[in-house]
């Protein structure tokens, strides 16, 4: 799998589809993956062996680092079928993480308490939702309405996410998700009505 990845974090960054073209998708499939190439940081949401019963699921981080991508961590868990629809009104954030960045090898002034923190999380948008704002970067939704974004932040702030906006298809915001925010701000106004 670690060998996979940087591959597909260079298709992404050239703007290419980013399920390898050589590996059929039976056994990997590339849900999702997301660069932020200005930071440095990649993720991928990936699953082997997708309708088999023993499905793997993996979402991994890379960061630019010695000249090339290089894998920091990941997650691993079980799935369900990737062509699954998401079953969402707009927006919501189903899993996620983070790794300390490598740069706290290649500096020693960057210890665990400064070295900056890659995260990611996996969301999860309806059916009319056409970019995702993840802080001040756009991102397309892939046709199956999963993606996985990857940001950096600072040490001190390592659990927080940026903003994520849904935007429909002229633009408009559709709903938020603030950084310590569990549900949409579309969730909490149908909440408040239904009170």
């Amino acid at each position: 799998m670690e060998s996979l990845l940087p591959g597909v974090v260079r298709r992404v960054v050239e703007g290419a589809d980013p399920q390898p073209r050589w590996v059929p998708r039976r056994v990997l499939t590339v849900v999702s993956a997301d660069v932020d190439t200005g930071a440095g940081v990649g993720a991928v949401w990936a699953l082997w062996r997708p309708k088999s019963a023993r499905v793997r699921e993996y979402t991994v981080l890379l960061e630019w680092y010695g000249e090339q991508w290089r894998y920091v961590g990941g997650t691993e868990g079980g799935s369900g079928s990737v062509d699954d629809p998401a079953d969402v009104d707009v927006i919501e954030i189903r899993g996620g993480g983070g790794v300390l960045s490598l740069t706290r090898d290649r500096d020693p002034t960057h210890t665990m308490d400064t070295a900056p923190w890659i995260g990611c999380v996996e969301v999860h948008l309806g059916p009319d939702v056409r970019h995702l704002l993840v802080g001040n970067r756009r991102i397309v939704v892939p046709e199956r309405r999963k993606l996985a974004a990857v940001w950096t932040s600072r040490p001190a702030s390592r659990a927080v996410r940026p903003v994520l906006v849904a935007l429909g298809h002229d633009g408009t915001e559709l709903s938020r998700i603030g950084p310590h925010d569990t549900l949409d701000t579309y969730t909490w106004a149908r909440l408040r009505e239904e009170w």
